[in-house]
């Protein structure tokens, strides 16, 4: 290459020596490398964005309105490419309109006249005869129809994420259940009878009821009736002694019933989201008070309610200072025996986070596992799955970095959400309308009995259970080391409840997927709380079980419910037979706690932990 101006010719090794260096000239910049320290810490929210987050919040009841937009954009952006289904959808509303108008002809005439539309299996809004009325009729006819039409629009849009579909579809389920005619003093016409036999004093009698509930919100009382179950007056009051303690967790000894119990002792891990007395209730509706009365010595843990000092807590912590201590004084109070250990709902998720890091020791002091409502693949966990999503769990995060914790309401409500047809609008009716408060009981005292979740612990259970379904795929560690669902060994009897809304029993059922061991699964029936609560002697209830051994093939779900033989009655029975088979002889009971610390009786049942509010 020469030079016009006759300098001397450059060769293109020439030139390629003279341009400078990007690396060199992105050292001398001072360019931070991608992984170091100070660009993690770059990637954190700001106090202020935090913050910012809390406070809106508080205004949106927890959800993140940008989770909720971007799940409704998915939604319409595909709708509006799809001028064939758009087309479908006016077609639907056009069927539905005409069988409408045919319908308020018949009916003008004909109380008698076959409905188009009926409610679900599961709706109880319609279940009073005055709906077959006219015009009763025709207002919830209109609804029904245009209920199913929303649920069609919502569903089944090609391209459309399967989580933003069904986001949308239980939003758009919570707006139209605002507009239910059963919602309307008017147009419902048990409300209507109700004004006609009382004079209207039922709406007296509900304004009255809506100040009362106003007040005990502003001032933090339990719920009209709820203080008639007292835990250690009128609940969780089978005898037993306190006989472990530290700063999560209190361990519970029942005291004997029987001159003598199984040598193999029951620890019972319930859930922290509530207190633990679900399990002990009423003496009536106790699972605690049956097991010691068939002979069993029973243990329970009762979680401390977390306050903002405990934010840190993680689920290591829960694991080892819930878990693995309680297992430790089992052993040291009931020396060399194996234990049944029991885990309900996210207990149950956290006893097998446990049990798979035990099963890497050379000994193992577990005898079973059993759990109630309790899930470790989380692909399918049903409705909760709608508030997991990394914006909705960042949004999470930052209010409860400002508490410290999730506070029980924030959690009560989404689960209340989630029933909302059961748990807000039926109470709401029955209260404030009918003017009538329906009458309390043991497991509504416990239900309103709610504890606040660990800011550290929360996230890490909603992120690497939730989110990324850790447990399952073999990623979930404890003490530093991945476990390993599959080396797990000892028996397992897992119970699931057919109108689950929080743990389907679906979910529950794919345990026989990750499991190396001989299974027995229940099916039972009510939901995630009155199934597990299901004392003999209750003529509605009954069961489905099945075994399967260690090698045989699995059964899915669909076929397994299909062939199993239904069963009347409890399956309490069918449990305590099958603990009290792999246990041994029977013996003398144990002493109540413990001469030496740390296991000296302490004081007696419920303990302290549970009065924490």
């Amino acid at each position: 290459m020469a030079d016009i101006a006759g300098r001397k010719e450059l060769s293109p090794n020439d030139l390629n020596a003279l341009a400078p260096d990007p690396g060199a000239l992105l050292k001398a910049v001072g360019t931070p490398e991608l992984h170091t320290p100070e660009m993690a810490e770059l990637k954190k929210p700001y106090p202020f964005d935090r913050l910012l987050h809390a406070t809106m919040a508080r205004a949106t009841a927890g959800i993140s309105p940008i989770s909720v937009s971007m799940a409704f954009f998915d939604w319409a952006a595909h709708l509006a490419v799809y001028p064939s289904r758009r087309s479908d959808l006016a077609r639907c509303a056009a069927d539905k309109w005409l069988a409408y108008l045919a319908y308020l002809c018949q009916a003008a005439a004909d109380q008698d006249v076959v409905p188009v539309a009926e409610p679900e299996p599961r709706d109880r809004r319609f279940k009073h005869e005055g709906w077959s009325v006219w015009p009763f009729n025709a207002y919830q006819q209109a609804f029904l129809l245009g209920e199913q039409w929303w649920d069609e629009a919502t569903k089944g849009i090609h391209g459309v994420s399967r989580h933003h579909s069904e986001v949308v579809n239980f939003a758009v389920r919570q707006l139209v259940d605002t507009l239910s005619p059963s919602n309307v003093p008017w147009m419902n016409p048990e409300v209507m009878e109700t004004a006609r036999t009382h004079c209207g004093a039922n709406f007296v009698k509900g304004f009255g009821n809506f100040l009362e509930d106003m007040s005990l919100l502003a001032d933090g009382g339990l719920p009209p009736g709820n203080g008639e179950f007292r835990p250690g007056k009128e609940i969780a009051i089978t005898p037993g002694k306190v006989v472990y303690r530290n700063h999560l967790m209190e361990l519970i000894q029942y005291s004997p019933a029987t001159d003598k119990v199984y040598a193999e002792p029951v620890f019972i891990v319930p859930a922290w989201i509530m207190k633990y007395y679900i399990l002990d209730l009423s003496p009536q509706n106790s699972l605690v008070k049956y097991l010691v009365n068939k002979g069993h010595t029973v243990f329970m843990v009762s979680w401390r309610n977390p306050e903002a000092a405990d934010r840190d807590l993680g689920f290591e912590d829960y694991i080892q200072m819930g878990v693995l201590e309680g297992l430790s004084a089992v052993s040291h109070l009931v020396p060399n025996q194996k234990i049944h250990a029991v885990g309900y709902c996210l207990g149950g998720t956290l006893l097998m986070a446990a049990a798979a890091a035990l099963a890497k020791r050379p000994a193992n002091d577990l005898k079973s596992i059993t759990l109630f409502a309790a899930q470790v693949d989380f692909e399918e966990a049903g409705e909760l799955m709608l508030f997991t999503d990394d914006s909705q769990l960042a949004y999470t995060e930052d209010q409860m970095w400002e508490q410290g914790y999730l506070d029980k309401h924030q959690m009560a409500g989404a689960f209340n959400m989630l029933r909302s047809n059961d748990l807000i609008w039926s109470r709401l009716i029955h209260s404030y309308l009918i003017g009538e408060r329906r009458p309390p009981n043991d497991l509504m005292a416990w239900n309103s009995d709610a504890t606040r979740m660990p800011y550290r612990m929360h996230s890490e259970y909603l992120r690497k259970l939730y989110l990324n379904n850790e447990l399952s795929e073999g990623h979930f560690k404890v003490e530093g080391k991945a476990v390993a669902l599959r080396d797990i060994k000892v028996p397992i009897f897992a119970v699931g409840t057919i109108s689950d809304h929080v743990a389907p029993w679906t979910s529950v059922y794919m345990l026989n997927l990750y499991t190396d061991t001989d299974v027995t699964f229940v099916l039972t029936s009510g939901g995630h709380n009155a199934g597990i609560v299901n004392p003999p002697g209750n003529p509605k209830r009954h069961y489905q079980i099945a075994s399967k051994a260690e090698n045989a093939k699995y059964i899915h779900p669909s076929k397994w419910i299909e062939t199993v033989p239904r069963q009347e009655g409890s399956w309490w029975p069918a449990w305590q037979t099958w603990i009290s088979r792999l246990s041994g002889e029977q013996t003398p009971p144990p002493s109540m706690g413990s001469e030496a610390a740390p296991y000296r009786v302490l004081c007696d049942a419920p303990g302290t932990y549970v009065h924490q509010t």
